[in-house]
């Protein structure tokens, strides 16, 4: 299991396509954050449960299995990582599916193919700065 260092922001990626998964986790990696990188909601569950505290959950959406939308129900039913920031990136772009997704506690929902790993990770450390 990753153990944070000190001050170092830990991030939890979740998402099923392996090839996006590494490179964030190398991106946010390289931007000074520990990562827990989870292939999948189940990954990411069991890791929650099993004590990681991430101070932020990036999740994607639309995922086999358990999707995003109810992975975040999961996380908010079990009271997992109640201290962490929970931002959606996903390719979804409908208004409806951004607004259930705030209703469920997501703190914020980025579209994947609107931005770059620099953007995204540009956008993630304003949202935290907004948060404190």
């Amino acid at each position: 299991m990753d153990t944070p260092t000190s001050g170092k922001k830990t991030i939890m990626l979740v998402d099923d396509d392996k090839f996006l998964l590494d490179m964030y986790a190398i991106k946010f990696g390289q931007s000074g954050f520990n990562v827990i990188a989870s292939l999948g909601s189940d990954d990411a569950l069991a890791k929650l449960r099993e004590g990681a505290k991430p101070d932020l959950l990036l999740f994607d959406i639309a995922m086999p299995g358990i999707d995003g939308m109810e992975f975040l129900e999961i996380v908010q039913k079990e009271n997992l990582a109640p201290q962490a920031l929970k931002i959606a990136l996903s390719n979804q772009n409908e208004p409806s599916d951004m607004e259930k997704c705030k209703s469920l506690g997501c703190d914020d929902y980025f579209i994947k193919a609107t931005m770059t790993p620099l953007e995204l990770i540009t956008k993630v450390m304003a949202t935290m700065k907004s948060r404190v």
